[in-house]
């Protein structure tokens, strides 16, 4: 995976068994997280994710063939507060995700994203912000 650093001091305010909503057209409405990639965390530690984090989900909500599958996300909006390196904070009203098509590519799975992205997420995905109104 050809991942960026993000430079901001991420909150990860996500923990397994939250419920994102789903922010493109690929048929999902609601995901539920059930891992995060590239997690290492204490023993008995439920892992978590922030803004700009690939997380592992299972589709709760949407069109029936959508649900019950499991894939991976990117986090591009969360409620908790996101302090940038100018010191500036940053937070969006809802907790909010992309659907992958190919991680290592960068790919996703719908076509346009609805609503705003957070500039950490657009960073480490560059593709995401051609798919995306507003980069906030």
């Amino acid at each position: 995976m050809n991942m960026k650093a993000t430079g901001s001091k991420i909150p990860r305010a996500l923990q397994v068994g939250s419920r994102l909503k789903v922010a493109d057209n690929s048929g999902a409405r609601v995901i539920e997280i059930i891992g995060v990639v590239g997690y290492k965390g204490r023993h008995r530690r439920h892992p978590s994710a922030g803004v700009a984090d690939v997380v592992v989900a299972a589709v709760k909500e949407g069109k029936p063939d959508m649900k019950h599958k499991v894939v991976k996300a990117l986090i591009i909006r969360q409620r908790k507060p996101i302090r940038r390196p100018d010191g500036t904070r940053i937070m969006f009203e809802d907790n909010a995700a992309v659907i992958f098509k190919d991680v290592e590519k960068g790919e996703f799975m719908g076509t346009l994203v609805k609503g705003p992205v957070a500039r950490e997420a657009a960073k480490r995905f560059p593709k995401i912000s051609r798919l995306s109104s507003m980069v906030i």
